[in-house]
């Protein structure tokens, strides 16, 4: 049994968007051709934050790109976005989000940041995404996105931790690239963890 798992496709990840991905809506047309074919589960996934977040830089007075320690955890400050209920929040259009059996909700604790779909960056909190994928017998995730390097890679290395086999689709993944090469090297690290790095074009040579 296999899953798509497609992490935060939102306005604020978009051009024009609080925190772009730059280019981040090339990634849809990938995101279309992987929603034609026939996934037992499509999971979506939401940043979902409170106005107060702690990953905000303006909640502290810094700059966006400054780190800090949010409670033990190490902390890149980032600008306000995804909050919940504001446009910036919603799904970007230009995807079939009528194919989506599943919304999961991540970054929801004020203190805490969540870029894994599974858990936050504690691993304190889960969002139930694996108690999903068990009930549903699923063995096998396809995973696409933004941004790569954040939210996508360690919803990848989660993934793998917790026994999943991983296919990351390489064109329908996005990088912010706040140094260069972030986005190769993240790539480099899902496929030392065990995923297979793959594109929307090969899917359909894989048995689904």
């Amino acid at each position: 049994m296999t899953a798509l798992i497609l992490v935060d496709l939102q306005n604020d990840f978009m051009p024009g968007g609080a925190l772009a991905v730059p280019e981040g809506n090339k990634i849809l047309p990938a995101v279309n051709v992987l929603l034609q074919y026939s996934f037992d589960l499509v999971v979506a996934s939401q940043d979902w934050h409170p106005e107060n977040h702690g990953s905000f830089a303006a909640v502290h007075g810094k700059q966006a790109g400054e780190t800090i320690l949010l409670g033990d955890v190490k902390q890149i400050l980032w600008p306000t976005h995804c909050v919940q209920g504001t446009h910036g929040a919603n799904f970007v259009q230009g995807w079939n989000l009528d194919k989506v059996n599943k919304i999961v909700h991540k970054g929801t604790s004020e203190n805490i940041d969540s870029y894994s779909v599974f858990f936050d960056n504690a691993h304190l909190k889960s969002t139930n995404l694996y108690e999903l994928l068990r009930e549903n017998q699923i063995k096998t995730l396809y995973i696409a996105g933004v941004a790569t390097e954040y939210c996508v890679l360690y919803s990848v290395l989660d993934a793998r931790k917790l026994g999943f086999e991983v296919h990351v689709v390489v064109n329908g993944c996005g990088g912010i690239n706040l140094q260069p090469e972030d986005e190769f090297k993240a790539l480099e690290l899902m496929k030392q963890a065990g995923a297979h790095l793959t594109t929307s074009f090969d899917v359909k040579s894989i048995e689904i």
